[in-house]
């Protein structure tokens, strides 16, 4: 790298510059030093790089495009004002030259000897891209009218379809003509986003910190936001703590009380029954007294004595029972009040 550089070379005493030249020319080596040593044949060394696939014709192995070698070039013809170039190089695996040729006519590469190449050529026409007409087509098109005419019908058509693309490429033209004003732009938009995202770290921080979490936060959705708000802050009771409050429930509960608090899963038939018998007594003409105890179960029983009306000892025995709240064994009656009454009687005395 050096060479190049007109600054800290050695000039010896007979050096003269209008008789050597230059310090390559006192030397008697060419610029290019051992590139060019086949100078004098026409051949010049450089570095080529393979512009397509090919397979090798001596080892048959596979040589990627984008390969680079040192090639020999040589100048073997001219189309019209182009020179046509060959380079012959060494396959890297093997023994075996090949050589490739430019085609200026075509704009690609054709391969001399040495190598096929590996087929994945398309039709331009097909894709969009521009096509050079061959001279037959030129010659075709000063001979004959009628193709020249239709030729100009399709370059029309052509002209017609990439009328929208050729507007948006002008558009986006005008668009960054002014370099200073596009930056601008574009350095605004960059500069708002990244504020953006900068007070979003900076409230994913705090909210970590508050947390004492570390793990990585994805950007909320309102999906989430109205799911988080539907959710219960309170703790949910277990089944065990469910179970137990509603059994301290019923052990605290009065089956006495109004109707319409009562429970109605727990022995509807006591409440139902003494209401009901309250009801046919009063009916009947007896008049009663009520006095609770409690049975085997656990359970408060309302239990009803009967007197009779015109019978002045079952006042007195009422009136005992108000006092001492011991329920008495009502006397045999050969109807159905007393025979309820006895049977509720007979409950407490077991």
């Amino acid at each position: 790298m050096g060479e190049r550089k007109g600054q800290n070379f050695y000039y010896p005493p007979d050096f003269d510059p209008k008789v050597h030249g230059s310090l390559n020319g006192y030397h008697g080596v060419h610029a290019l030093r051992e590139r060019a040593r086949k100078l004098d044949r026409g051949i010049l060394i450089i570095r080529f790089e393979m512009p397509f696939n090919i397979w090798c014709g001596g080892c048959n192995n596979h040589i990627g495009m984008g390969v680079r070698y040192n090639a020999e070039k040589t100048k073997v013809g001219m189309y019209y004002t182009t020179p046509i170039y060959q380079f012959r190089m060494k396959c890297h695996l093997c023994t075996n030259h090949f050589s490739i040729k430019t085609d200026p006519a075509n704009l690609d590469y054709v391969i001399v000897d040495g190598a096929q190449r590996q087929e994945r050529r398309w039709d331009p026409t097909e894709n969009g891209q521009v096509v050079p007409d061959d001279k037959s087509v030129g010659k075709k098109l000063a001979d004959d009218s009628m193709y020249k005419l239709e030729h100009e019908q399709k370059d029309k058509g052509k002209s017609s379809d990439f009328a929208p693309r050729i507007t948006q490429i002008s558009e986006i033209q005008d668009r960054v003509k002014d370099d200073y004003l596009a930056n601008r732009m574009l350095r605004d938009k960059f500069r708002k986003r990244k504020k953006e995202l900068k007070a979003k770290k900076d409230k994913d921080n705090i909210l970590l910190k508050k947390s004492g979490l570390e793990l990585d936060l994805v950007d909320e959705c309102p999906e989430d936001v109205r799911f988080a708000q539907l959710l219960s802050i309170q703790a949910r009771k277990e089944a065990e703590e469910l179970q137990k409050e509603s059994r301290d429930a019923l052990e605290h509960e009065n089956i006495f009380a109004n109707s319409k608090k009562q429970n109605p899963k727990t022995l509807p038939f006591l409440s139902s029954g003494v209401s009901s018998t309250d009801k046919l007594i009063k009916d009947k003409g007896f008049g009663g007294a009520f006095v609770k105890s409690t049975n085997k179960i656990g359970v408060a029983i309302k239990t009803t004595k009967i007197k009779m009306k015109d019978d002045p000892a079952s006042d007195t025995n009422e009136n005992n029972a108000d006092d001492h709240a011991i329920p008495r064994k009502p006397q045999n009656f050969h109807n159905s009040l007393s025979m309820l009454s006895t049977y509720s009687g007979s409950s407490d005395d077991e």
